[in-house]
């Protein structure tokens, strides 16, 4: 019995390191982004981010001394190739952590993968509101908004800038991202303002070259709003056909997705329509374009690409971001030199960290609560392309429902003051 008694004691004595993980080598982690098909337009880009961050992290002897290292693997190969190499990075190719994924059909299918494989997952870009509001994860977190803050932060800068507009159209991707986002925009103006009228929905088939039959309805049914929600080819298309028929001149455009199109639209995005960044994602962000981290970055991007970064490469700064941070919170709250499994999930909890936007934090269900930014399109000559007048920046805290809650559900017990109940800076350019 003494023996027992004492050999408890010893345990008990044990320093929180006996706990730690072996201190790897290298922090191998995996990250799925599209390097193929027309979702590579964000996707190469947060690549080629992700390995500036990693170069300039590494330069600074990496988490403790160890340096990171990430694999890509490539969503556009297709849902089975992107499933079995998630599943071999993460059971024997050395990941211990992932980044999956851009696709919210992706998100839904791999989150569930990570809890069963019991890996770490952060979902750095997919926006479906469903993860968090249909399952409980233990090793799945969000480091950024999702549909709901987005679509939100739209309709409230649309009620805010064209508050006597009377009738709406949609022009939306045929799939769930598509429709979903649709739902949550609609159900947010029935409740915000019942009498503006539906006059079109139209589902293009994804990857359609040809918006022709859309325009003609929408030049013929003159709605004072064109909502779409599209990204990528399909909104570049879509936005220069309109342009090109003198639709943008007739209806305003509300587009929620467009900052990563502004470059590549040039002068077919005249000024007055809107725009929104996924997040607070602007290349001219008005409250940080003058710090050091963000300057130098967009210096080192710009060498690197050619180009502008656009909101994908802004949620690879936050993915790495929170990444680091979890880290580095779990070697320090437990004395270790390199954290358990355990140890960085509970880091991961509540945990505050930055990218290269404004500061943000995971919620008790993991989702993260992310500031939306939204402007005017305007062109002022200054680059060959439209840039943002007419700044709102949305606190996330009040464009998401609370913890439990479904989005659509508790979008429904809005009022028409919601819009004037955010909180909201503004910036004239």
């Amino acid at each position: 019995m003494k023996n027992l008694l004492t050999s408890s004691a010893l345990c008990m004595a044990l320093p929180m390191a006996a706990w730690a993980a072996d201190k790897p080598e290298t922090l191998k982690i995996g990250m799925t982004t599209f390097l193929t098909g027309s979702a590579s337009v964000f996707g190469v880009p947060a690549r080629d981010a992700m390995d500036i961050f990693v170069e300039n992290r590494n330069a600074e002897g990496g988490i403790n001394g160890v340096p990171i290292e990430v694999t890509y693997i490539d969503e556009g190969a297709g849902a089975e190739a992107l499933t079995s190499e998630f599943r071999r990075m993460a059971d024997s190719g050395g990941a211990e952590v992932m980044l999956a994924a851009i696709s919210s059909g992706n998100c839904q299918t791999l989150a569930p993968l990570a809890e069963d494989l019991k890996v770490p997952n952060l979902m750095w870009d997919c926006g479906t509101q469903r993860i968090f509001e249909e399952a409980d994860y233990e090793y799945v977190f969000r480091p950024q908004g999702n549909a709901t803050s987005e679509m939100l932060a739209a309709v409230a800068y649309l009620l805010k800038t064209h508050p006597d507009f009377e009738t709406i159209a949609v022009v939306n991707q045929d799939y769930a991202w598509g429709r979903d986002s649709w739902e949550i925009f609609h159900t947010a103006l029935e409740v915000m303002k019942p009498d503006v009228e539906v006059v079109g929905e139209f589902f293009p088939k994804f990857g359609s070259p040809d918006f022709s039959t859309e325009i003609s309805r929408l030049q013929a049914l003159r709605p004072d709003v064109v909502l779409s929600t599209s990204w990528g080819g399909d909104l570049d298309t879509f936005v220069q056909q309109a342009f090109q028929r003198g639709l943008m001149n007739t209806s305003t455009f509300v587009l929620p997705l467009a900052e990563s199109s502004l470059e590549r639209l040039g002068n077919a995005l005249p000024a007055g329509h809107i725009i929104g960044a996924r997040g607070d994602h602007y290349f001219l962000h008005p409250e940080r374009r003058e710090d050091e981290d963000f300057t130098s970055f967009m210096a080192q991007y710009k060498e690197a690409t050619g180009g502008i970064p656009v909101y994908s490469v802004f949620h690879a700064s936050q993915a790495f971001a929170a990444l680091t941070a979890a880290y580095e919170k779990a070697i320090a709250d437990n004395d270790v030199d390199w954290p358990s499994e355990e140890q960085l999930l509970a880091a991961l909890d509540g945990l505050e960290f930055q990218g290269l936007g404004r500061k943000l934090h995971l919620r008790e269900d993991h989702q993260g609560v992310e500031s939306q930014l939204m402007g005017t399109s305007v062109q002022t000559g200054e680059y060959p392309f439209a840039t943002l007048e007419n700044i709102m920046i949305f606190d996330g805290e009040g464009l998401l429902p609370p913890v439990g809650e479904e989005s659509t559900a508790w979008i429904r017990t809005l009022d028409a003051g919601f819009a004037d109940s955010l909180s909201v800076e503004t910036y004239e350019n």
